[in-house]
């Protein structure tokens, strides 16, 4: 969960300064002191290694343990003055430089990005040369950052026309924000009034918004950790069956599933759950002769239905060429 994740991060960086102090601490009085089990312990310095000044090999953490006594081999390489290498400031100086102009950003938040911004391009001197000709520019434009920004801080509801790629439509719905968060993407999750349940919508994909005076009175519920997958179906969200060839053993891997059976011919019968049914229709067009909708039975005749539609179409369009 959410908490557990920022609680463990606090935790680390904790556990590196305790560690500095304490070469070849035991696990046991490791684990005792901070209150958790040697296995949570375990699996924070499992994760340790990974952390560091940079992802260049010497300036990780190399931190190891036999089981029994915890090594820290490289500590004094860590502690040296941090010094950024020309990619890294080039980084660091265009993302500063795209939030500075993101839309709803308060201006005493954006002032303060812009001062750190020239304080690290004077740091960086001629490393930070390359940043100059770049720049990102985010795909919520229209204001649509501003008004969820400002509904979230208002606590107001909000209207919205969004556009839902699997069925092809725009539908009309009320929504209680909860959150904005990037995921690759920038996300709205949001209490939807329409369903009575929570949804994520894509801000790219919001054709028009409006503020309500309503107020936003999402229920309680708690955040998902977003850090394992943004899609995270529900126990109670309909369950489908897919069965897929060796060519789609790879639906495993990018679906989160309940199960994935071996099949005699090297394919699996996969079963997920999903809050849309109807947005796998998609899938089953991709897959082609490698997959197919088993369950529920009207999710497959529609997919089906989309095949045969979509071939009459190419097969009308060659015919016309």
């Amino acid at each position: 969960m959410a908490a557990n994740a920022i609680d463990q991060t606090r935790r680390m960086l904790s556990l590196v300064t305790y560690l500095r102090e304490r070469p070849g601490a035991h696990v046991a009085d490791v684990a005792r002191a901070f209150g958790i089990t040697e296995d949570e312990l375990i699996s924070d310095l499992d994760v340790l290694p990974m952390c560091g000044t940079s992802f260049r090999g010497g300036d990780l953490l190399d931190i190891d343990t036999d089981g029994d006594r915890i090594w820290w081999h490289n500590p004094d390489d860590v502690a040296a003055p941090l010094r950024l290498a020309a990619d890294e400031a080039t980084a660091l100086l265009v993302a500063a430089r795209a939030v500075a102009t993101l839309p709803g950003l308060r201006e005493g938040d954006r002032e303060a990005l812009l001062r750190a911004t020239a304080k690290l391009e004077a740091a960086a001197g001629e490393a930070a040369g390359a940043s100059s000709r770049l720049s990102v520019t985010f795909e919520s434009e229209g204001g649509v950052f501003a008004d969820v920004d400002r509904a979230i801080s208002e606590r107001r509801r909000l209207w919205l026309r969004y556009y839902s790629p699997a069925r092809d439509e725009l539908t009309e719905r009320e929504v209680d924000p909860i959150r904005l968060f990037a995921v690759g993407h920038t996300y709205m999750e949001a209490w939807c009034r329409r369903t009575e349940a929570r949804r994520t919508f894509r801000l790219d994909r919001v054709a028009e918004i409006r503020l309500l005076d309503a107020p936003s009175e999402p229920p309680e519920i708690e955040l998902r950790d977003l850090s394992e997958n943004l899609v995270q179906p529900s126990a109670d969200d309909p369950e489908v069956v897919i069965e897929v060839g060796p060519g789609g053993r790879w639906v495993a891997e990018y679906y989160p599933h309940d199960s994935a059976d071996e099949l005699p011919d090297g394919g699996l019968r996969i079963t997920l759950r999903t809050p849309d049914p109807a947005s796998l229709r998609r899938l089953a067009l991709r897959l082609g002769a490698e997959g197919r909708i088993v369950a529920p039975p009207e999710l497959a005749d529609s997919a089906r239905r989309a095949a045969a539609e979509a071939l009459a179409a190419y097969q009308d369009a060659a015919a016309r060429a």
